[in-house]
C-alpha cells in the first residue's frame, strides 16, 4: 500500500524554481490551498507578477549565495526543490545545485519534510535495463548538458548529508520526463518533425523512457512527502507506462502528418527507462494515458498543427 499523503492545506510552503515548467504549475497548483513562498533570483519583473498573480508570495535569492539564503525566513512547513541550474559552468552550477540544496536545507530545517527534484540523468546508460534507485550513476547528460548529470548527483549527496546531520525528513525523487499542457519533450520533438528537423536518437532502439504528466506529479507530491524520512528516502518518479522516442513521434505524425528524421547517435541519451517497483510501492501508479497526455499537449500549445483530434 502507498504511503498516507501530507495534508498540504493551509501549510506554509516554499518552492523553489518556480518560473520553470516543471514547477510552475505546481505552484499555481497549491497556492490555491496553501500559504506558497517562491524562491528565484527573479531578475525579471514578468516572473514576479506571473508567480503573484498566481497568489504566491515572491522571495528573490540565489540559492548559491550562502548569505542570501541565510536571511530568507526559515519556517516552512514545506519545502519543495524543483530549482537547477544548468548554465555549462561547472564552478557555479555545482555551487548553485550542489551547495545550494545544502544552504537551502540548513536555512529550512526544522520542515516538516523536504522534497528534492532530482533527475534520472544521475543514472550511467545501461541499455534498455530499466534503472533501479540502486543502480551505476554517471555522467548520462554530457552531451546535451555538460554539468546537469553531475551536479545532480552532487546536489543528491548534499541532500543526504545535510538531512542526517539535522534530522529533517526528505524524499529524494529523481523525475523522468515531464510534461503537460505547458510543453515538454514531446513538444520539442513535434517542433522538430514540423520543420524537418533530425531529432537525435540512440542507435540501441527502441529509446525507451518513462513520461510522467503534470497531473500526475502534482498529485503524487503529498505521497513523496508523506514518504520523507531522516535517513532520506529515494525513489523513482516517472509515469507507469514506459514509452519509446519513436512511440511518441509515432502518435505525433499520426496526429500531425508531419514524419520524424531520426539521427541515429551515440551521444544521444539513450534509453533511460525506470524500475518503478519502489515507486508504486510508495506513491502508487500515475493514471493519465500517455496518448492522451501528448494529445492534450497539442491541443493546447498548438491546435493549429492538428489533423486528427
Amino acid at each position: 500500500m502507498p504511503v498516507t499523503p501530507v495534508d498540504l492545506a493551509g501549510k506554509k510552503i516554499l518552492i523553489t524554481g518556480p518560473t520553470g515548467q516543471v514547477a510552475l504549475p505546481v505552484v499555481e497548483h497549491y497556492a490555491k490551498m496553501a500559504d506558497v513562498h517562491t524562491l528565484a533570483r527573479f531578475s525579471k519583473q514578468a516572473d514576479v507578477d506571473r508567480i503573484e498573480a498566481l497568489g504566491a508570495s515572491v522571495i528573490a535569492a540565489d540559492l548559491a549565495d550562502a548569505k542570501a539564503i541565510a536571511s530568507i525566513p526559515g519556517d516552512f512547513d514545506y519545502v519543495l526543490n524543483f530549482a537547477v541550474v544548468k548554465s555549462g559552468n561547472f564552478d557555479y552550477d555545482l555551487a548553485a545545485n550542489g551547495e545550494g540544496i545544502g544552504n537551502l536545507m540548513t536555512r529550512c530545517k526544522q520542515a516538516r519534510g523536504f522534497l528534492h527534484i532530482s533527475s534520472t540523468a544521475v543514472y550511467e546508460y545501461n541499455g534498455h535495463e530499466p534503472r533501479k534507485e540502486s543502480d551505476p550513476l554517471g555522467d548520462n547528460h554530457r552531451a546535451m548538458f555538460p554539468t546537469y548529470s553531475i551536479s545532480k548527483i552532487a546536489a543528491e549527496t548534499v541532500c543526504r548529508f545535510v538531512a542526517r546531520q539535522h534530522g529533517i525528513p526528505t524524499t529524494i525523487a529523481r523525475l523522468n520526463v515531464p510534461y503537460g499542457d505547458n510543453g515538454g519533450w514531446m513538444y520539442f520533438h513535434m517542433l522538430m518533425m514540423q520543420q524537418g528537423i533530425p531529432i537525435d536518437i540512440h542507435p540501441e532502439r527502441p529509446n525507451n523512457y518513462n513520461p510522467i504528466h503534470v497531473d500526475d506529479y502534482i498529485e503524487k507530491i503529498p505521497y513523496l512527502l508523506g514518504a520523507a524520512s531522516a535517513d532520506v528516502t529515494t525513489t523513482n518518479f516517472g509515469g507507469s507506462e514506459q514509452v519509446s522516442i519513436e512511440q511518441w513521434c509515432a502518435l505525433i505524425s499520426e496526429l500531425t502528418g508531419f514524419e520524424p528524421l531520426y539521427n541515429e547517435t551515440r551521444t544521444a541519451f539513450g534509453s533511460l527507462a525506470i524500475d518503478t517497483t519502489r515507486m508504486h510501492e510508495l506513491i502508487g501508479r500515475t493514471r493519465v494515458d500517455w496518448r492522451e497526455g501528448i494529445r492534450s499537449q497539442l491541443q493546447a500549445l498548438a491546435p493549429d498543427v492538428l489533423v486528427r483530434g
